[in-house]
């Protein structure tokens, strides 16, 4: 049981950092982008064959990083000055993306076992693997969080805050709102891409179809944080991100282990997300119905 909650907690450290970028764009940008299911294939792929062809991992990950900053832009052009609504400019990058991804692999997947990674000096001071990720991953993390609490303090990074919740306010500050929201998506699909390059590390390859359902992963992530966690500030609403992420991997670990069907994952992770966003609703339902057996009464 405890290298299942190991493994657990070392995954979602790993799947923390393209968490924060969905926030970014689905909190503070009140964007859904979809194009971060091709983002995160993106990172994996490219750090993978830099990988494979002897490439130094560390600037193999910041490769992957340029790469999601790239991706961020496409879609954010196509949404500001193409017209193209936010949630159709995000799934016509991942669906780009799907072909680009295949370009830059050369296959459907490509390995990288036996091959030095990020995590390889940690493993060679005498630390397991779980632990490796664990120490590495979760350090990147709460470093992370740290200074984007920094940049969202700062003026642009506050002017990008202001874009997603009154951009017409923003406009009469004088304040270029298109260019705000091409940097956030920026800023969010390099995060997403860098998870992306740590997963592929982490597992030693990295497939085409990896992916697929990482926005909902993603949102179950942010939920679960937001709902257990709590918002009382922006630091801490950063900090809920990464538990959320852990304790949604621990959950569908020991939900595994009590004998789901794996195929039943995603129809799982999907209701989770329904009835998490749905939770002030039915609150609101049941408050009604207990109004109306109180006057009954």
């Amino acid at each position: 049981m405890n290298q299942i909650l190991m493994g657990a907690v070392s995954l979602g450290l790993l799947w923390s950092v393209m968490v924060i970028g969905v926030y970014i764009t689905y909190r503070i940008l009140d964007i859904a982008d979809m194009s971060v299911e091709g983002t995160i294939t993106l990172g994996a792929a490219v750090a993978s064959i830099i990988i494979s062809k002897g490439g130094n991992p560390y600037l193999a990950t910041l490769a992957a990083t340029c790469a999601g900053l790239m991706a961020g832009m496409v879609t954010g052009l196509l949404h500001t000055k193409l017209k193209i609504p936010a949630l159709l400019s995000g799934i016509l990058t991942m669906i780009a993306l799907w072909s680009v991804n295949l370009r830059v692999m050369g296959s459907a997947n490509i390995s990288t076992l036996r091959i030095d990674t990020i995590f390889t000096p940690l493993q060679n001071m005498g630390l397991t693997k779980d632990l490796s990720r664990i120490v590495l991953s979760g350090s990147f993390s709460l470093l992370l969080i740290t200074i984007l609490y920094w940049f969202f303090g700062t003026e642009l990074g506050s002017a990008i805050r202001a874009t997603g919740n009154n951009p017409n306010m923003v406009r009469a500050q004088g304040i270029n709102t298109d260019t705000m929201k091409i940097l956030g998506l920026m800023i969010a699909n390099a995060l997403v891409a860098t998870s992306g390059a740590m997963i592929a590390q982490s597992q030693n390859f990295a497939d085409i179809q990896m992916g697929t359902g990482s926005m909902v992963i993603g949102l179950a992530s942010l939920i679960v944080g937001e709902v257990l966690f709590g918002k009382r500030n922006f630091y801490t609403r950063l900090l809920s991100l990464i538990l959320g992420a852990i304790l949604y991997r621990v959950i569908i670990a020991l939900v595994m282990e009590m004998g789901m069907n794996p195929n039943d994952l995603k129809l799982f992770t999907a209701i989770t997300v329904a009835l998490a966003l749905a939770l002030p609703q039915l609150k609101e339902y049941a408050q009604t119905i207990k109004h109306s057996m109180g006057r009954a009464a």
